[in-house]
């Protein structure tokens, strides 16, 4: 089930892999109701955060300085509403369960299905902005 939304949503789109932020840009820019943002790191990510709206956070794990895992706790922080989704090659038990305590919507194993990727953001968006 796709998210039909009235408005738009803005997605910040963390990894510090560039071809990999490209491969979900390509996913999901031809979705009407995104605007898509882009970070290349967690500290990028917050600075994002802190002067533009973003209603969705899709975060690599393993990044310099901050991890995916750490910089999903500071955006709790600032807003608890806000979904952010973990996508990672490394679906451990102990992540599933370090991201469910930091209130992660979602962890995704690296690489992402498209389909599974679109589901995922659009029930995300579903779930936290639906009155």
């Amino acid at each position: 089930m796709m998210y039909q939304a009235e408005k738009t949503f803005h997605l910040l789109i963390t990894d510090d892999n560039a071809s990999f932020r490209r491969v979900l840009r390509e996913v999901l820019e031809d979705r009407p109701f995104l605007t898509l943002h882009e970070a290349e790191s967690g500290e990028e990510a917050l600075e994002v955060v802190r002067v533009q709206r973003i209603d969705i956070v899709l975060l690599d794990m393993h990044m310099h300085l901050l991890t995916g895992l750490e910089t999903l706790r500071v955006l709790k922080q600032m807003d608890r509403g806000r979904p952010c989704i973990l996508i990672t090659s490394d679906t451990s038990d102990d992540l599933r369960r370090d991201a469910q305590e930091a209130d992660a919507f979602s962890v995704l194993k690296k690489p992402v299905p498209s389909r599974q990727l679109v589901q995922t953001v659009s029930t995300a968006l579903a779930s936290a902005y639906s009155a």
